[in-house]
């Protein structure tokens, strides 16, 4: 592989000729091949907006030569529009404070800058990555703002999106099946009835609970740490660089973003994203019951429930043919307890805030933006897959609530819990229906039982 010399302050270190990083990603490359998980692409765009915004900020402050502002600027639209997606290839287990993966951005945007200029890859000239592109920043505050602004992004362009899609689906059911009546169950056992509409209506306001709670916790994601520089005090960051570049960001990105009240805070702890992150973990509670409903429901087709149809989307076994299994829910509710999982060690990772500094910063935006992704692609998946081709066996529900025993339930106010119970026992014992058994034991006639024990009746309002 050919070769060219970068240096650093330690010293010389060969570089791949054609790539656009300097001696410290190649360091970090070196001391840090770790796993396969990579620092997310959301980070390294949201890293390019907040060095374009820095590169405009210092000009205008008279702090960087306005021609090479011009040049980072150009080279973080690149980066942006996705263009230098291999340069970023630094691992989620490196430093904690995300430094390398701030220097990795400095340098692609550096050299390529350079690039742009007329001058060789490697050279420093005329763009600097820590003097130019670095310029009244430390990676102690940018990295974390680039966390709150990546999470912000893909929230808003995408998750919030995806659960609105899917709320509204799963609204459009409960509407349609509003008068379709069928027997509750609770402990899993036959309960009074309900209809198919009121038991998806649950879901809608479960996933409004959701959004909300994402919604609350947006606006303090909003405020970033950026000017607060090394350890919150803002050393060698322009005076008021901190508010100006949060103006500049919010310009940029269409997104609220503000300057964080106390930058110590912003550095040392990350409790805006574990709100987030819970919000997220919430979401994934309701679609794990979501998921598991339907796979009750649609069990069978004809040794279980078999009271909804779940789309046939490919085949369910190598050795049994014809079969077909809930894989929809399945995935659902596998991503689901993904997401708890990412939750836990989120919540410990964001707990190492210690003295001025937390330094587990790149697991917890790394687990944040994971669950992110997957509640947007796993909603999108389960309406598009499963929900939009959801049939409803009115036959099987009918027949279900037809043999129910607890149709007695509306016998109580008659003739008291004591002797409905007694129908009921009766029933299951002899194996015939409530009717027969309240007949028998003398309690109402033919047509007092039909007058009081109607499923219509016992819906609510």
């Amino acid at each position: 592989m050919s070769t060219r010399s970068e240096t650093d302050s330690m010293g010389s270190i060969e570089v791949a000729k054609d790539a656009y990083w300097g001696a410290q990603t190649q360091r970090s490359l070196q001391f840090f091949a770790i796993g396969e998980e990579r620092i997310p692409l959301a980070v390294i765009y949201a890293l390019a907006q907040i060095k374009k915004a820095a590169a405009r900020c210092n000009s205008q402050a008279g702090n960087l030569q306005p021609e090479l502002a011009i040049l980072i600027e150009q080279a973080c639209d690149e980066i942006i529009a996705g263009e230098h997606d291999r340069q970023f290839p630094l691992s989620v287990w490196q430093t904690g404070s995300g430094t390398q993966s701030n220097m990795n951005a400095n340098e692609v945007i550096a050299n390529r800058a350079n690039e742009l200029a007329g001058h060789a890859l490697g050279g420093k000239q005329p763009v600097h990555p820590n003097d130019h592109v670095n310029r009244g920043q430390s990676s102690n505050d940018t990295f974390p703002s680039a966390m709150h602004l990546a999470a912000l992004t893909e929230t808003d362009q995408h998750l919030l999106p995806a659960l609105h899609g899917l709320r509204d689906c799963l609204a459009d059911i409960a509407d349609h099946y509003q008068k379709q009546i069928k027997i509750g169950r609770t402990h899993m056992m036959d309960a009074t009835p309900l209809t198919f509409g009121q038991e998806m209506s649950a879901f809608v306001s479960q996933l409004d609970l959701g959004i909300e709670a994402i919604e609350q916790a947006l606006p303090s994601v909003c405020a970033i740490a950026q000017g607060g520089t090394a350890v919150g005090t803002g050393l060698n960051a322009p005076r008021g660089f901190a508010q100006a570049i949060a103006d500049c960001l919010a310009e940029q990105t269409g997104l609220p973003i503000t300057s964080a009240d106390n930058k110590f805070a912003a550095l040392a702890g990350h409790e805006p994203l574990v709100r987030l992150h819970a919000a997220c973990k919430q979401i994934a509670v309701t679609l794990m019951k979501l998921a598991n409903d339907l796979r009750l429901l649609g069990s069978g087709p004809r040794a279980g429930l078999g009271e909804v149809r779940l789309p046939a989307n490919e085949p369910g076994s190598s050795i049994m043919p014809g079969k077909v299994n809930p894989t929809q829910c399945e995935a659902l509710s596998m991503l689901a307890c993904q997401i708890m999982g990412n939750d836990s060690s989120l919540s410990m990772a964001a707990a190492q805030g210690h003295l001025q500094l937390n330094v587990f910063k790149p697991l917890v935006i790394y687990n944040l933006l994971q669950s992110i992704r997957l509640l947007t692609d796993g909603s999108n998946s389960f309406r598009q897959n499963c929900l939009l081709g959801l049939e409803v066996d009115a036959d099987k529900m009918r027949e279900h609530l037809d043999n129910s025993l607890m149709l007695v339930t509306a016998l109580n106010p008659l003739i008291g819990y004591d002797k409905a119970a007694e129908i009921a026992k009766k029933a299951w014992q002899e194996g015939s229906s409530l009717k027969q058994a309240a007949m028998a034991l003398g309690y109402l006639n033919e047509a007092e039982f039909d007058q009081h024990v109607q499923a219509r009746n016992m819906l609510g309002d």
